[in-house]
């Protein structure tokens, strides 16, 4: 029978292999900053918020082993199950929300679909995604725009200037029902769409209304070397803000 709660399930993708990072031993979410993997960092985030029910990790095939070992060594216990990334991260993607379909067992659920690589999220966002799809249908997690953004043609011409007060980044977690997003991919698939840039693109294009929440503006994806350092330095700030009691909440 059914069970009438609905599950909130992480669904994190991790099927890189770091070329732009390059990093030739490893892909790149298992790069240690502060002494801890990059994706130990941002499962940390899940694993703490009492509102996500299960996890599951789409992972570069040959580091599966790998990373079942560092889910152990760091006691992430609601990991359910971890499958093999396809050739697209859409691919990657898909097969986690498979994972997360054979989780939820038919239950009704909301995935939030997250980037191994991008851990510097804060213990709320989580919460405020699930807030969001419940009363939205969606949550896109954004970026606050602090320049000005331009479109160019082809040629490098400016086109548009559009506002920057209505202009955001696209970042993750972006959430959905899961029966939406999955019906998504599938249609996508059957079209012959493969390589999506990303969940909230591929919802747009199939005619789902969007709707955008604000989240901390250092929820950078780990891609570049220049990135790596960002995060180590974002740390040791918040670190130091902790031991010498500056910062925010200092008094």
């Amino acid at each position: 029978m059914q069970n009438s709660k609905v599950m909130n399930i992480g669904v994190i993708f991790a099927g890189g292999v770091g070329s732009r990072m390059h990093s030739k031993e490893m892909p790149k979410q298992f790069l240690k900053v502060h002494d801890k993997p990059i994706i130990i960092h941002t499962l940390e985030h899940f694993e703490k918020n009492d509102e996500i029910d299960a996890i599951v990790i789409a992972c570069v095939a040959d580091w599966i082993e790998h990373l079942k070992n560092l889910l152990y060594k760091y006691r992430i216990e609601k990991v359910k199950k971890i499958v093999a990334g396809g050739e697209s991260g859409q691919i990657s993607i898909y097969n986690g929300l498979c994972a997360a379909e054979e989780v939820a067992s038919g239950n009704k659920a909301i995935v939030l679909i997250h980037d191994g690589v991008r851990p510097l999220i804060n213990p709320s966002l989580l919460s405020e995604n699930i807030r969001c799809v419940k009363e939205h249908g969606s949550a896109v997690t954004a970026g606050i725009v602090k320049e000005t953004i331009v479109v160019i043609d082809k040629d490098g011409r400016i086109e548009q200037v559009p506002s920057r007060e209505k202009s955001r980044v696209a970042k993750a977690p972006q959430s959905f029902w899961l029966a939406d997003i999955l019906k998504v991919h599938r249609q996508a698939m059957k079209d012959g769409v493969l390589n999506a840039i990303d969940s909230c693109t591929l919802m747009k294009q199939y005619g789902h209304a969007l709707f955008m929440l604000d989240g901390p503006y250092e929820n950078i994806k780990i891609t570049t070397p220049d990135d790596f350092y960002t995060m180590r330095a974002i740390l040791d700030a918040k670190e130091n803000a902790q031991i010498y009691g500056y910062g925010e909440n200092a008094d």
